[in-house]
């Protein structure tokens, strides 16, 4: 195949494309991941300069200039909770990358469980939240299985609270992150976009970690907008249209027509920075990460590496932003065939015969 939507492909495999896409998404942005300085991030990524053809997988480079690794922490209530392994000796240092040790085209650890689940879903055929968290757990004990050296807020609170005696099902806590939108793709593809109670499995898992109202509303704009465009008899322009009528809680046409406007007056290297980080925060804060996310994904309709490389380029938190700028233009646009041989996770995960 020449691309991760041959001609010839089914339309139900859109699915797989797009979680595929969420995927290359986070580690295409692996290497330059909470970079706020995009001076320094064109200075120690400039191959991420060159045009979106030429996009490859990048390897971690330290020291990370934007790095608050310096001031995390993380103290487990007991080797059973303990979520860092060998990597908490890089806690409390300036400098260090919080996805140091990763390959070039490896999976950040919220992209790492997200395969976790997915292979679930695929085995199951159904979604059991215990099971699920049954399994989350025990992956987590083992740090050493993802190799990551950062973990979130939300899996610190998550470990917090069931070391304090509470049941799994109760530890999540009300994160207002982006990275709680990174397992969405997998559930659609895992149980397929017509499942009949897809929306439903997506909200439960979804507030097992992030019970944020606005974080919840995303997630069920993200599966609407997802089973839409991998629907057979999708119009092959209709990215934007989807978006807007799906997403209305979070752009508008006016909006985006803004934007486009602003990009294409700022120029540069990256243009689309004139809105994420210009207009709309590239931080992880999902009020405004899930619009910029939607924003990169309709600037970019036809051009999967041209979209997920603007979104590597605006910084902040472009590996979950990447759950959607990924997904969307995975289900809508041709994958270059380049960056799905080199994915670490597709040797990993069972995707369907053509993948």
């Amino acid at each position: 195949m020449t691309d991760a939507r041959a001609n010839d492909a089914h339309d139900d495999d859109l699915a797989n494309a797009a979680f595929l896409g969420s995927l290359i998404a986070d580690a295409i942005s692996l290497p330059v991941h909470w970079y706020y300085d995009r001076g320094a991030l064109d200075r120690d990524y400039p191959e991420l300069l060159e045009p979106a053809d030429t996009l490859r997988y990048l390897p971690p480079r330290s020291p990370h200039p934007d790095s608050i690794l310096w001031r995390s922490s993380y103290v487990a209530a007991g080797p059973e909770f303990d979520l860092l392994g060998d990597q908490a000796q890089f806690w409390g240092r300036r400098g260090v990358h919080y996805h140091q040790q990763l390959p070039a085209g490896g999976s950040t650890v919220n992209f790492r469980l997200a395969g976790e689940l997915y292979g679930m879903l695929r085995r199951d055929r159904d979604y059991d939240p215990e099971r699920w968290l049954d399994h989350y757990v025990a992956f987590m004990r083992q740090p050493a299985r993802h190799g990551d050296t950062y973990v979130e807020e939300y899996h610190r609170h998550f470990f917090t609270n069931l070391a304090a005696g509470r049941k799994p099902i109760n530890c999540g806590v009300s994160d207002v992150h982006i990275g709680g939108l990174a397992h969405v793709p997998a559930i659609v593809a895992g149980l397929g976009p017509r499942h009949p109670d897809l929306r439903r499995i997506v909200r439960l898992h979804v507030s097992l970690t992030h019970k944020d109202d606005d974080v919840l509303a995303a997630a069920d704009a993200f599966v609407r907008m997802l089973v839409r465009l991998t629907r057979p008899d999708r119009p092959p322009d209709e990215l934007r249209t989807v978006v807007v009528e799906e997403a209305s809680d979070w752009v508008s046409l006016a909006k985006l027509a803004d934007w486009d406007r602003r990009c294409d007056a700022a120029g540069g290297g990256c243009p689309d920075r004139g809105v994420v980080g210009g207009v709309l925060s590239p931080a992880c804060y999902i009020d405004e990460a899930f619009p910029a996310a939607l924003f990169l994904a309709c600037r970019h309709p036809h051009d999967f590496a041209g979209g997920i490389r603007a979104n590597a380029l605006c910084g902040g938190d472009n590996c979950h932003r990447g759950a959607v700028v990924g997904a969307l233009l995975g289900a809508t646009a041709p994958i270059p065939r380049r960056l799905l041989a080199e994915l670490q996770a597709r040797d990993t995960l069972s995707f369907p015969q053509g993948f």
